[in-house]
């Protein structure tokens, strides 16, 4: 066995943002009996804030990788074994391998391969071991129950599961009669809208995973759990999301899991709209001499290869509005009750992805000339398109600005990214008729729409932002006199 450890090493999945749990194998680069050195990139993980590559902190042959892309993987957990020693031993491969989502070998890996080599973790982050260690003690109320065949686990150990002859289905329970599972599946399950106690575990010794939840979520659920399916609609009758599967063979309903990205925006909107008190103001402004700058500096030779749009000019306009109202340029620190206010801009834009909305952010947006700001908002675009925007990216920032009109949306009322002091929606440029100079004609017209932190902002404040920014876009002449 010594021998054994010694020719494999296992790497973790790392915690690769700021206190993540969890990471979706997105694609794997190798496959088992590649040869990988150390700084290789193996595989591409989808956290709650991005897309990230990790790279293998050692070198050898790939012996096996423990979970399939699309997987959803906990922090801590093994991911890939590495043979870096002399013949790759097969000892530990029987017991690591079905154990991967149990319990038991959460923490026999945690505890046992990994000491003498460094922390597979990037700079900076480390591995939370707290899921661990609580694995412990609740291994000791499983271990009666894991002695059998795991596929016998639910309906075979009579003595053990006495108390989990409530449920109809056979899962086992713990003593105090819950189904036996991790946080995060339980808090994937609680998500999801799936009752755990109508979910048939796979797990050894009875454990529910996360497999088992998406299964059990998915429309074809009711037919994998071949041994209980009279017993499944009664256990599932409490559950919405469960009787709700049944249409699915007749294509009226589609289910699909909310995680990585898209489950922590919605998570970070309801957590924003229900902490800081919104406050939206609106303005309709004439832009036609704005868009005509557009078009003449589209034509300047001097700038060729520099992006010139609209929405170039509106974050140009923002930043003004900054610069005469600094103090909209704040965030609220609710542990020490004080506002925060910030010397430099990081100016988010929302950007639609195939992974859903993110926001990242251009770093001391405030000190570029249009130029750069041109050529950081094009990089940061085109970036977080192709879906390699990185978690710092999207930290730090203290304003936003959400184009709603490239959808030909005339306006909204944009919830705060949380942490910031305000939010301003850019509706759809349209031709309206529009009183200009005594007369009634065709002007080129948007809307704007700026939500902000009323604990932070007050509405004086919030209006004169509004109105600077307003002000700039139809006299953009005002870009040079107020700067």
């Amino acid at each position: 066995m010594t021998e054994s450890a010694q020719a494999v090493r296992e790497f973790k999945m790392p915690d690769v943002g700021e206190g993540l749990t969890e990471a979706e194998i997105l694609k794997w680069y190798v496959q088992p009996g590649d040869t990988v050195t150390d700084g290789q990139v193996v595989c591409e993980v989808e956290t709650a804030k991005a897309a990230v590559e990790l790279p293998i902190p050692f070198d050898g042959t790939v012996r096996e990788l423990r979970f399939a892309e699309g997987t959803t993987v906990d922090v801590g957990q093994v991911i890939i074994s590495v043979a870096t020693g002399g013949g790759a031993a097969p000892a530990p491969e029987p017991a690591a391998a079905p154990a991967a989502d149990s319990a038991e070998a959460t923490e026999a890996e945690a505890e046992g391969a990994e000491p003498k080599g460094r922390q597979p973790v990037l700079v900076g982050y480390g591995v939370s071991e707290s899921s661990t260690k609580r694995r412990a003690r609740r291994s000791a109320t499983e271990a009666p129950a894991a002695a059998p065949a795991p596929e016998a686990a639910a309906p075979a150990p009579a003595p053990a599961p006495a108390p989990a002859a409530p449920v109809a289905n056979g899962v086992p329970v713990s003593g105090a009669g819950r189904p036996l599972a991790k946080p995060p599946v339980r808090k994937l399950a609680k998500d999801l809208g799936v009752d755990l106690a109508s979910v048939v575990p796979t797990g050894e010794g009875g454990v529910v995973t996360r497999e088992d939840v998406h299964a059990a979520a998915a429309p074809q659920a009711p037919a994998a759990p071949g041994p209980a399916p009279a017993a499944a609609p009664s256990q599932a009758a409490p559950a919405a999301p469960q009787p709700s599967a049944a249409p699915a063979p007749d294509g009226r309903e589609t289910r699909i899991p909310v995680k990585g990205v898209r489950k922590a925006t919605a998570q970070a909107m309801v957590g924003s709209a229900f902490t800081a008190p919104h406050v939206t103001e609106f303005v309709t402004v004439d832009v036609t001499r704005t868009m005509k700058l557009v078009e003449k500096m589209k034509a300047d030779k001097e700038l060729a290869g520099v992006r010139i749009n609209p929405l170039l000019m509106v974050a140009r306009a923002l930043l003004v509005a900054i610069r005469r109202n600094p103090d909209v340029n704040a965030a609220w620190d609710e542990a020490n009750q004080e506002i925060v206010r910030k010397h430099y801009v990081n100016l988010g834009i929302a950007a639609a992805t195939p992974r859903g909305l993110i926001v990242p952010n251009i770093k001391d947006a405030q000190a570029k000339t249009l130029p750069e700001l041109a050529g950081a908002l094009g990089e940061l675009v085109s970036t977080a398109r192709e879906g390699r925007t990185s978690p710092a990216d999207m930290q730090g920032g203290t304003v936003t600005i959400t184009n709603v009109g490239v959808f030909g949306v005339d306006t909204g009322t944009p919830i705060l990214n949380p942490g910031e002091s305000a939010i301003l929606a850019f509706g759809a440029v349209k031709w309206q008729p529009w009183v200009h100079k005594g007369k009634v004609k065709p002007r080129q017209v948007t809307t704007l729409a700026l939500s902000f932190d009323h604990r932070l902002v007050d509405g004086e404040l919030g209006s004169k932002v509004l109105a600077d920014v307003a002000a700039v876009l139809e006299h953009p002449k005002r870009l040079l006199t107020w700067t």
